[in-house]
């Protein structure tokens, strides 16, 4: 495994081109206002209808179309969302997009299941932070990093990979350290750990012990605290120092429970559908599902973020988290601005 820092990424290579960023959402104002910060000229390519328009010109950037600024750029940054790309790539760039230029991604998904192809004359690479834009926002402004993928899928130019790390640089990854990777590996992982882990998992593993409590006659707000808000708690201690570092920090009791009743919840079961989660990224299967999906209008995913957004343990998180006026502080989600 190969692992770049910031003596191998030269900041001028990006800095002596024009980059656009298409979208303005999590990963794109993180983008865009950290290549600006590190003296890169940006350019943010939205449609007019977009309410992100507002907030980009509001924090210093440019705003054009995704044609005019494809046009424009030497480098094209896509960071709309995954299920919008492809129409979006046949509309508006891929008639703009000229031999030389340098297509980036910070998610692999269409590229790898071939929903886009660009020609062969430009360059295609990833630069992906691991962790939410607006983490990688906060992060930067902080004068620190998080760790980032690079990953070179066509290099017509013979530059890609040079582009992708100066990429990562402005945007502060190689602070952190930069894995290179692969369009497949990173897509897959990233799908993968998404699903059965980071949000997946743990929102169902929160949401089934806040219901176990609640339906045992407990109170919700004692359920909230031990299943939701004491989670962040123990994730830190975990990113820390990894899982050790949790078990020094917590009591010999909670250790002692982790050990003999962890296995009990999630067991050689969960595993299995784990497998079968992962068979369903590395098939595809979850891809034509997903395309499938928003080609139908998006029925059944907006149904389940309704379904999820009226369960109890929002209703009752949103009351306590009010009553936590230190968490409400220096937020890294404010919808007005980012």
């Amino acid at each position: 495994m190969k692992i770049f820092y910031e003596q191998n990424a030269d900041i001028a290579l990006i800095k002596s081109k024009k980059v656009a960023v298409i979208g303005y959402g999590s990963q794109g104002h993180a983008h865009a206002l950290n290549l600006k910060d590190s003296g890169v000229e940006v350019r943010v390519g939205l449609q007019a209808s977009s309410a992100s328009c507002q907030k980009a010109s509001d924090a210093g950037l440019q705003v054009m179309s995704p044609a005019e600024a494809t046009q424009w750029a030497d480098v094209v940054m896509i960071l709309v969302p995954d299920e919008k790309q492809s129409v979006l790539w046949a509309n508006e760039i891929e008639p703009h997009v000229r031999a030389g230029q340098h297509i980036m991604f910070g998610h692999g998904f269409n590229i790898h299941y071939n929903l886009i192809r660009p020609g062969a004359a430009v360059d295609v690479s990833l630069s992906a932070p691991k962790g939410p834009g607006h983490t990688l926002r906060d992060q930067y402004a902080r004068g620190f990093g998080l760790p980032g993928l690079v990953a070179v899928h066509q290099d017509a130019t013979g530059t890609a990979q040079a582009v992708a790390l100066s990429y990562s640089k402005a945007i502060g990854n190689t602070r952190a350290g930069v894995i290179e990777t692969s369009f497949k590996e990173e897509t897959e992982t990233d799908l993968f750990g998404e699903q059965a882990v980071l949000c997946g998992g743990i929102v169902e593993l929160i949401k089934a012990g806040f219901e176990t409590l609640v339906e045992a006659g407990y109170a919700p707000e004692m359920a909230y605290f031990e299943c939701l808000h004491e989670t962040k708690l123990i994730v830190d201690l975990i990113y820390e120092g990894g899982i050790a570092n949790m078990n020094y920090s917590i009591s010999n009791t909670a250790e002692y429970g982790e050990y003999v009743s962890g296995p009990r919840v999630v067991d050689s079961s969960s595993k299995a559908a784990m497998k079968a989660v992962l068979e369903d990224i590395q098939s595809g299967k979850f891809a034509r599902d997903w395309v499938l999906e928003n080609q139908a209008g998006a029925p059944s995913f907006q149904a389940m973020r309704a379904r999820t957004s009226d369960h109890q343990i929002e209703e009752v998180g949103e009351k306590l988290r009010g009553m936590m006026h230190w968490a409400q502080n220096d937020r890294l989600v404010d919808k007005n601005r980012n």
